[in-house]
Protein backbone atom coordinates (compact mmCIF):
# COMPACT_ATOMS: atom_id res chain seq x y z
CA UNK A 1 0.00 0.00 0.00
CA UNK A 2 1.36 3.40 -1.01
CA UNK A 3 1.74 6.27 1.41
CA UNK A 4 0.74 8.70 -1.37
CA UNK A 5 -2.38 10.63 -0.46
CA UNK A 6 -5.50 10.28 -2.56
CA UNK A 7 -7.37 13.33 -3.85
CA UNK A 8 -10.13 12.70 -1.29
CA UNK A 9 -7.58 12.49 1.54
CA UNK A 10 -5.90 15.69 0.34
CA UNK A 11 -9.25 17.49 0.25
CA UNK A 12 -10.10 16.28 3.75
CA UNK A 13 -6.73 17.37 5.12
CA UNK A 14 -7.03 20.77 3.45
CA UNK A 15 -10.42 21.26 5.09
CA UNK A 16 -8.96 20.23 8.45
CA UNK A 17 -6.13 22.75 8.08
CA UNK A 18 -8.53 25.56 7.18
CA UNK A 19 -10.77 24.72 10.15
CA UNK A 20 -7.78 24.48 12.48
CA UNK A 21 -6.50 27.87 11.29
CA UNK A 22 -9.89 29.45 11.99
CA UNK A 23 -10.08 27.79 15.42
CA UNK A 24 -6.59 28.93 16.42
CA UNK A 25 -7.17 32.49 15.18
CA UNK A 26 -10.43 32.67 17.15
CA UNK A 27 -8.75 31.31 20.28
CA UNK A 28 -5.94 33.84 20.00
CA UNK A 29 -8.41 36.67 19.51
CA UNK A 30 -10.56 35.64 22.48
CA UNK A 31 -7.60 35.15 24.83
CA UNK A 32 -6.06 38.58 24.28
CA UNK A 33 -7.70 40.05 27.40
CA UNK A 34 -6.52 37.25 29.71
CA UNK A 35 -2.91 37.66 28.60
CA UNK A 36 -2.72 41.33 29.60
CA UNK A 37 -0.51 42.19 32.59
CA UNK A 38 -2.10 41.93 36.01
CA UNK A 39 -2.52 45.29 37.73
CA UNK A 40 -0.55 44.86 40.94
CA UNK A 41 -2.07 48.04 42.40
CA UNK A 42 -5.58 46.59 42.11
CA UNK A 43 -7.20 46.44 45.57
CA UNK A 44 -7.60 42.66 45.83
CA UNK A 45 -6.19 40.21 48.33
CA UNK A 46 -2.72 38.70 48.04
CA UNK A 47 -4.08 35.23 47.16
CA UNK A 48 -6.46 36.67 44.57
CA UNK A 49 -3.54 38.55 43.00
CA UNK A 50 -1.46 35.34 42.95
CA UNK A 51 -4.38 33.52 41.30
CA UNK A 52 -4.66 36.29 38.73
CA UNK A 53 -0.92 36.09 37.97
CA UNK A 54 -1.07 32.31 37.66
CA UNK A 55 -4.07 32.56 35.34
CA UNK A 56 -2.26 35.18 33.26
CA UNK A 57 0.79 32.89 32.88
CA UNK A 58 -1.40 29.96 31.85
CA UNK A 59 -3.19 32.07 29.23
CA UNK A 60 0.14 33.38 27.91
CA UNK A 61 1.53 29.83 27.63
CA UNK A 62 -1.60 28.68 25.82
CA UNK A 63 -1.38 31.64 23.45
CA UNK A 64 2.27 30.91 22.72
CA UNK A 65 1.47 27.29 21.89
CA UNK A 66 -1.46 28.37 19.71
CA UNK A 67 0.71 30.92 17.87
CA UNK A 68 3.36 28.28 17.17
CA UNK A 69 0.76 25.80 15.94
CA UNK A 70 -0.86 28.50 13.79
CA UNK A 71 2.52 29.13 12.15
CA UNK A 72 2.83 25.41 11.36
CA UNK A 73 -0.73 25.36 9.96
CA UNK A 74 0.01 28.38 7.77
CA UNK A 75 3.21 26.72 6.55
CA UNK A 76 1.24 23.56 5.69
CA UNK A 77 -1.34 25.64 3.78
CA UNK A 78 1.51 27.29 1.86
CA UNK A 79 2.79 23.81 0.95
CA UNK A 80 -0.71 22.98 -0.30
CA UNK A 81 -0.60 26.03 -2.56
CA UNK A 82 2.70 24.79 -4.04
CA UNK A 83 1.50 21.16 -4.37
CA UNK A 84 4.20 20.08 -1.91
CA UNK A 85 1.97 19.09 1.01
CA UNK A 86 2.21 15.61 2.47
CA UNK A 87 5.94 15.10 2.10
CA UNK A 88 8.50 15.00 4.90
CA UNK A 89 10.64 18.14 5.03
CA UNK A 90 13.73 16.05 5.84
CA UNK A 91 13.61 12.79 3.86
CA UNK A 92 11.05 14.00 1.28
CA UNK A 93 9.12 10.73 1.56
CA UNK A 94 5.30 10.81 1.79
CA UNK A 95 3.88 11.32 5.26
CA UNK A 96 1.19 8.73 5.99
CA UNK A 97 -2.47 9.73 6.06
CA UNK A 98 -2.93 8.48 9.61
CA UNK A 99 -0.26 10.90 10.88
CA UNK A 100 -1.59 13.82 8.86
CA UNK A 101 -5.16 13.04 9.87
CA UNK A 102 -4.09 13.25 13.54
CA UNK A 103 -1.86 16.30 13.03
CA UNK A 104 -2.45 17.86 9.59
CA UNK A 105 0.31 20.44 10.05
CA UNK A 106 2.99 17.79 10.70
CA UNK A 107 6.10 18.67 8.66
CA UNK A 108 7.91 15.37 9.29
CA UNK A 109 7.17 11.68 8.86
CA UNK A 110 7.10 9.54 12.00
CA UNK A 111 10.58 8.15 11.39
CA UNK A 112 12.22 11.59 11.00
CA UNK A 113 10.23 13.02 13.92
CA UNK A 114 11.36 10.13 16.12
CA UNK A 115 14.99 10.62 15.08
CA UNK A 116 14.74 14.36 15.81
CA UNK A 117 13.29 13.73 19.26
CA UNK A 118 16.03 11.22 20.12
CA UNK A 119 18.65 13.85 19.49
Amino acid sequence: MSDELSDAQMARLHEQLLALRSELEAMLKSSTEGARPVDLDQPIGRLSRMDALQQQHMVQAGRENAQQRLQRVQAALALFARDEYGYCRLCEEPIGFARLNAQPEAPLCLECQGAREKG
